[in-house]
This record gives structure tokens, sequence and C-alpha cells, in this order.
């Protein structure tokens, strides 16, 4: 089974300085950064430690990043996750898994069902198939209505049953858990960071980024919002200074060669999410980021727009279809360009 990853459409802008900086008790402190291949994507950990300490907490955070791997990957015999969808049920999952599930189903709640890690039976209709004569998007219009109707049953955030030490799918059904992952494991990796004395860093899991603290001296992280339509350039630049930035895009991450059918999928229809081409969200940790850009791409951008004004700390920037651009009522204090 493919795995599905958001699109990466952040970088960072990282200062080089030719001083050493200090912190606020005088310690000199060096800049490290280290890339590794994980979770379907490269994820990326810069700190600011002594050099005596510096290797041994990356190597922490990445550890951290492979436990959750291995807990919620769909597609890895290995993963808790993977078992769940193949047996339908699992006794004592990992704690990590059970607050996994219970944070989806909350955020499905907050966006009126448009977060939904139960979407996985649909996203298999529209994932390419060598053994099929026809791919799902080549099929006659009823022919893909027909299947979808039939694969609607199995979605739900209802097809999830939490029993004490036990998870339980309704017959048929299977989750993803691709569009919160990421986010949780930068929230962890960081977690496990500050536990060891780091105070500055940040962790790009493919796009989704999670801030501890800011540079020393107190400079905030500089991200750039790259313009879909040209690489080359960005939209916008944010400066944030603890917080999650995360991007859900519709591009790159297509089924078909003709770009009409993207991963993102509207649980309430079957078929891609067709309003936004991009949903960035600024919040307080990469979990929240990262099921929200998911579940306000799916509302769209009045909609979900609507939703982003009524949650705290949590701020927007949506482009539709049309290359309108929306922006919450409070992102302006991250905004350092536009």
């Amino acid at each position: 089974m493919k795995k599905y990853s958001v699109t990466i459409l952040l970088f960072v802008l990282l200062s080089i300085v030719s001083l050493t900086p200090a912190s606020c008790n005088g310690e000199r402190l060096e800049r490290f950064e280290e890339s590794r291949s994980l979770m379907d994507t490269f994820v990326t950990i810069v700190i600011y430690s002594s050099p005596e300490t510096a290797q041994e907490a990356i190597d922490a955070a990445f550890t951290r990043i492979e436990e959750i791997e291995t807990i919620a990957t769909t597609w890895d015999i290995k993963g808790e996750a993977y078992r769940l969808n193949e047996s339908g049920y699992m006794d004592n999952p990992s704690e990590e898994l059970i607050e996994l599930i219970k944070l989806s189903l909350e955020y499905n709640e907050i966006t009126g069902g448009c977060f939904d890690i139960t979407v996985q039976p649909l996203l298999e209709l529209w994932q390419y198939d060598a053994d099929d004569e026809k791919q799902f998007w080549e099929l006659e219009k009823s022919d893909q209505l027909s299947a979808i109707d039939d694969a609607m049953k199995l979605i739900g955030s209802d097809r999830i049953i939490t029993d004490g030490n036990s998870i339980r799918l309704k017959e048929g059904s299977s989750i993803t858990l691709g569009g919160i992952a990421k986010g949780y494991a930068a929230d962890e990796a960081l977690e496990t960071l500050q536990s060891l004395g780091i105070k500055h860093a940040l962790v790009n899991a493919g796009g989704d980024i999670r801030t501890l603290g800011t540079k020393p001296g107190g400079d905030g992280w500089s991200i750039a919002l790259v313009n879909p339509d040209d690489t080359t350039q960005s939209l916008a630049t944010f400066m944030v200074e603890g917080q999650a930035v995360t991007t859900s895009g519709n591009y790159e991450r297509y089924f078909n060669p003709d770009k009409s059918a993207h991963h993102i999928i509207n649980p309430k229809t079957g078929f891609s999410a067709d309003e936004c081409i991009s949903v960035t969200i600024i919040a307080e940790s990469g979990t929240r980021a990262d099921a929200l850009a998911t579940g306000v791409f799916v509302l769209g951008p009045d909609d979900g727009m609507a939703l982003v004004e009524k949650l705290d700390n949590v701020e927007a920037l949506i482009i539709d279809t049309s290359r309108n651009i929306y922006r919450s009522s409070g992102l302006s204090q991250y905004m350092v360009q536009d």
C-alpha cells in the first residue's frame, strides 16, 4: 500500500552567522543540522547546542521520529496502523497510536468531518494498480460513482471504536494517518530535544515544520511559502517562535497523468477536494497544524477560513483554484514579507 505524504511547500531560511551565538547564561552554542530519509520524505533537524551534546540530542530526536513512523505507517508490515488495518482490531496498542487516533477523531469533529482518517478505502480506489485494465480515473463517471458509493459505506468516525486498551475498525474500514503523523512526529522530536536540554531547535518533517523557542539571541525562525506556480519565488515569509507551520497542497502529488485527481480526498464526495490549491496553517503544535491544514483544504477557502477564525492561536493563508489569496485576521503578526 502506497503511503501518501503532504507536498513539501515550505523551506527554512536559516541565517549563517560568523560568530557562534551565546545562550542567555553565556554558554557558547553552535548550529548543527542533519537530514535523514524518514516517513516517506526527508526530515531535517536544526539545533543550537554545545558540540559535546549535539549529536546525542539529534540522534535521540531521529530515533523518536523512527518510533512514530513504525507506529503510524500503513504500508509496512511492522507498522501498528498496518496491522490494525489488516486485522480490523488491536489489543494493547501503543499509547501513541491511541493518542493519534483520538486526536484524529477530535479534528474530525472540529472540521465537521472534513479531516477523516477512514478515507483509506477511497485512496485505494484512486491509487494506480498495474493489474487493472483501466485505472480508476479512466472509468466512466457512472462507474466511478458506483464504486465510490460502495466505499463511502466504510467511511466515517463512527467506524472506529476505542475501548480501554483496544481499537476496533468496523468490517471493511481502514485508516490512514498521513494527514497527522508527520506533525505529531515533529512535536515528539522537539519534546525529546527539550528533555535533553535543547532550547533552540527546528524540525522539518517534509514540510511539517515545528520550532522550539527562538534562535539564540532572540531572532525568530524565518519560513518562506513557495509559490506553487513558480517554485523560484516565495509568496510570503513568516517569522515564528515556537509555533508550527504546515502546508497542504494539491500539486506534485497526483494520481493521474493529467493532474485532475490529487491525493487530498474529500471524505464527503470521494473525489479530490477542488476548491484550494494550497493551505498554510500556523498553530501551537505540529499535530494541530497538520490536521487542520488538510481539514481546511477540504472545507474550501470560505468555510475553511471561517473555521480558522473560530479557533484560538490558529492562523491561515489559503490560495484557491483561481489564485485568490485569503489571510486570517491574525496572520499579520507572523508575516515579515508578503
